[in-house]
């Protein structure tokens, strides 16, 4: 009979890294996945952490602080950071994956760890016995949204989040198209669109005027900066689409010899090349339009889709009034949250804080004290004390970023990228040493 010591509800990035962080810990886990017995409207497959928006888990250079965080992570033996590193697809200064081979590599691992019991149904409500981990994700609703809200006093605190279509390959006008990543970096890693005035005019005018998909609870334009949807972005003002994802410096037109006027970029979304990912182009267009719309960018205006946008509500509760650092429920101990619904944003955020709500929920359900507490100092550590800051008044979802950072306390001579690399450097010094104390922990369970 399998007894766990811990429950974790959801298996998503992360759910399936706290799942897998206690099983190093030598604990019985118990994992509920609801898919696919149900599916949310943005979930597609079957498998464990689907990457439901991008495939790109953005930058992987240590001055960028998602990209301190991943290397943090990797010190740290993350399954999310494994199974990124070995479905890579080129993506410049990016870290991007094949959706299939990233998510099933961690469905694989985690069907196959004999201290993990996956349990495939919806859980309406949260277990009343025992340390649990709800990583539900920022999707959650019905029976178990209701209970959350009841256990976190009715705090309904919500974004629109968008993903980007997706175009097949061989629909792509390459005699148009031209392969380049922004200033070269990387090599040829992403395919290029490029416009001239007169087609971004056609295109801008067209965007701001497509219909609009309904979308339910959508009253107002509460949307994640970090993830805007493109109509959104270009009804701010006729330039500013080429400030953003339509930036066209950095990259010159071989037709041309010069810089365009604007330049959409598509990256490679699998292993094989096979499907392209149109960057930054979130949306809520009904589905007919973008076809149309899109259609009227160079080189896609044969393209077929793989996958149109959609928009959905992110949920997430009020963590600085609930949660400790350790995304433990100050009220009920044995309750931890992990992932975006903490109000962190972005994948490899999701995974950072699954991974330590998965530690810290195992060494209370073993009685055992952590020999170590991730500073802010360290990216990983900053995130999970900037989501229980009491001081936090007007809590909004957060990317990891070097302002949350601990103070250097030191100036340092250079550009900002010489900061953040002295950041990075403090940073990784200190992960590595809590790595080698909780070690202890892994070799002796």
């Amino acid at each position: 009979m399998f007894e766990p010591d811990i429950t974790i509800v959801g298996a998503g990035l992360a759910g399936s890294e706290a799942a897998y962080q206690a099983s190093r810990l030598g604990l019985k886990v118990r994992l509920y996945e609801m898919k696919p017995v149900r599916k949310s409207p943005a979930h597609h497959a079957d498998t464990f952490a689907e990457l439901v928006c991008s495939n790109s888990l953005r930058s992987n250079q240590l001055e960028n602080g998602v990209g301190l965080l991943k290397e943090e992570l990797r010190i740290l033996g993350s399954l999310i950071m494994e199974a990124a590193d070995k479905s890579a697809v080129p993506a410049g200064g990016a870290l991007a994956v094949d959706r299939e081979e990233f998510s099933g590599f961690i469905t694989d691992k985690i069907l196959k760890d004999p201290n993990i019991e996956v349990v495939y149904d919806e859980i309406k409500e949260i277990p009343k016995e025992g340390t649990v981990v709800i990583a539900t994700g920022p999707l959650t609703d019905g029976d178990l949204y209701d209970a959350i809200m009841n256990l976190t006093g009715h705090q309904d605190m919500h974004f629109f989040d968008a993903a980007a279509p997706i175009v097949m390959e061989n629909s792509i006008d390459r005699s148009i198209c031209f392969a380049m990543s922004r200033y070269g970096r990387g090599g040829d890693d992403y395919l290029n669109c490029p416009m001239n005035e007169e087609e971004y005019k056609n295109f801008y005018d067209a965007l701001v005027s497509a219909e609009l998909a309904d979308v339910k609870g959508f009253d107002k334009e509460t949307v994640f900066e970090g993830c805007m949807p493109i109509e959104t972005m270009a009804k701010r003002g006729f330039d500013t689409m080429r400030f953003g994802p339509l930036k066209p410096v950095g990259l010159i037109d071989p037709r041309t010899g010069e810089e365009p006027y604007a330049c959409v970029q598509l990256r490679q979304d699998d292993r094989m090349a096979s499907i392209y990912n149109i960057v930054g182009f979130q949306t809520r267009l009904k589905f007919p339009e973008q076809k149309r719309v899109f259609s009227m960018i160079p080189g896609l205006q044969n393209a077929e889709f793989s996958r149109y946008g959609v928009m959905h509500r992110n949920t997430y509760i009020e963590s600085p009034k609930l949660l400790n650092c350790f995304y433990q429920m100050r009220s009920e101990p044995r309750i931890f949250f992990a992932g975006q619904i903490t109000g962190v944003e972005g994948y490899i955020e999701s995974t950072a804080s699954g991974y330590l709500a998965g530690y810290y929920a195992s060494l209370y359900a073993i009685g055992k004290e952590s020999p170590v507490e991730f500073s802010p100092r360290t990216m990983i550590g900053a995130m999970s004390h900037y989501v229980s800051d009491p001081n936090v008044k007007h809590f909004v979802p957060m990317n990891a970023n070097f302002g949350l950072i601990e103070p250097l306390g030191y100036k340092v001579k250079g550009k900002k990228k010489d900061k953040n690399l002295a950041y990075a450097a403090r940073a990784i010094e200190e992960i590595t040493k809590n790595k080698d104390e909780m070690s202890l922990l892994w070799t002796s369970n």
